[in-house]
């Protein structure tokens, strides 16, 4: 069962895979919304130039009946004339033919947006496989498309049919009517009818658009097994990252002890925390956190420190207030200067009496602000907003 719902694509499209599609091609298209607006486009420019376009054509046509003696006896001018002719009715055509052009550019791409592929022109030979040929034309599309055709051919047929029924004693009175007068009624009809077989048109491109969206959105739908492993191609396996970041964390760790050595003193808390800070002398700036760790990064720190002959110094307080509030090489906070001035203070001096000085008393009332120690009541407290 188990198995049976992974194999089922019930998880929609990631990005990535919906940009793989647009970049070999593949994006939703409606021919029923670009036809709709290709033949509105049409439609509107006829009712707007129609009136002027009509008038060169007749224009065209006594033009074209009418000789003269200069044009029957000399061709070159008869030819310079039907040029002439032919020039301006396609001059007065040429603005509704870019329109045209124009919407049937821009029309499929209400649908789906512009995209441009350069893998849509590469040869696919697969599509030359008869077995897959048959497979699609027995698919549910093809099937959904044959009912599209069907419904659309009824839908013109049946709206041609109820104007033209409508209108069936002014279709027999075109016959009887003078040239001029039965010219503007046969315009009248046939632009009623071709608004309403758009229209009807309209309503199918309406339907289509929403239809292509979501036929598309569930053609790339994804199996639960495929989102894991895209996940693991994008983002990387979560073992191996994680293997990753466990030797990166060891190999700070070993830059970390490295450093012991050169620290000054390792305030330790004692058993859970241990801080190693370093001071340079006669440089700018606060002693600096060179290594810091609990529980056994901690012990192992202070192994390191008394191997090395680093001074080890127990002050639990600010061994958590630097371990909470500093990182690997940070300044320490300007809070703990008091703090950690008696700390150095103590260890330089235990210096100067294994040079013949006099042995120091170990600090252990050190000025650590109760709001710095993790472990101190005071740090919980959220600051008073009133005041």
């Amino acid at each position: 069962m188990a198995e049976d719902s992974d194999a089922e694509k019930t998880e929609d499209a990631s990005p990535r895979k919906l940009e793989k599609a647009r970049e070999e091609g593949d994006i939703p298209r409606s021919r029923e919304v670009a036809t709709f607006a290709v033949l509105m486009t049409a439609g509107a420019g006829l009712w707007i130039t129609g009136g002027s376009l009509v008038g060169r054509l007749e224009s065209a046509l006594a033009s074209g009946l009418t000789l003269d003696r200069e044009q029957v006896y000399n061709p070159a001018v008869l030819l310079e004339r039907i040029t002439n002719d032919v020039g301006g009715v396609l001059l007065a055509c040429l603005p509704l033919a870019f329109a045209i052009m124009l919407v049937a550019l821009a029309a499929p791409m209400l649908v789906g947006g512009f995209n441009f592929s350069s893998k849509a022109f590469m040869p696919n030979f697969m599509k030359l496989n008869p077995i897959s040929g048959i497979g699609n034309m027995v698919s549910t599309n093809s099937l959904i498309e044959l009912l599209k055709a069907i419904a659309k051919t009824l839908v013109v047929g049946a709206v041609a049919w109820i104007v033209i029924r409508s209108e069936t004693d002014a279709v027999l009175g075109l016959a009887v009517e003078p040239l001029g007068t039965s010219s503007g009624h046969l315009g009248d009809l046939l632009a009623r009818t071709f608004l309403y077989i758009v229209g009807a048109l309209g309503v199918i491109a309406l339907i289509d658009g929403p239809y292509q969206i979501w036929h598309y959105n569930n053609k790339h739908k994804m199996t639960r097994q495929e989102m894991i492993q895209e996940s693991k191609e994008s983002d990387g396996n979560p073992q191996i990252k994680g293997k990753i970041r466990q030797m990166q964390r060891q190999m700070a760790r070993n830059r970390m002890m490295q450093n012991v050595p050169t620290a000054d003193v390792v305030v330790t808390n004692p058993t859970h925390y241990a801080v190693a800070l370093k001071y340079t002398d006669g440089q700018a700036g606060a002693p600096r956190v060179v290594a810091k760790g609990v529980d056994e990064v901690a012990a192992r720190i202070r192994e390191l420190a008394r191997e090395n002959k680093v001074a080890l110094l127990e002050a639990p307080a600010l061994a958590r207030a630097l371990y909470k509030h500093t990182e690997i090489d940070d300044e320490i906070p300007e809070t703990l200067y008091s703090a950690v001035a008696e700390v150095l203070a103590y260890v330089f001096q235990v210096r100067n009496y294994k040079a013949g000085g006099r042995y120091p008393d170990r600090p252990t009332r050190l000025a650590v602000p109760p709001e710095m120690d993790p472990l101190n009541p005071a740090s919980q407290k959220k600051p008073d907003s009133t005041r």
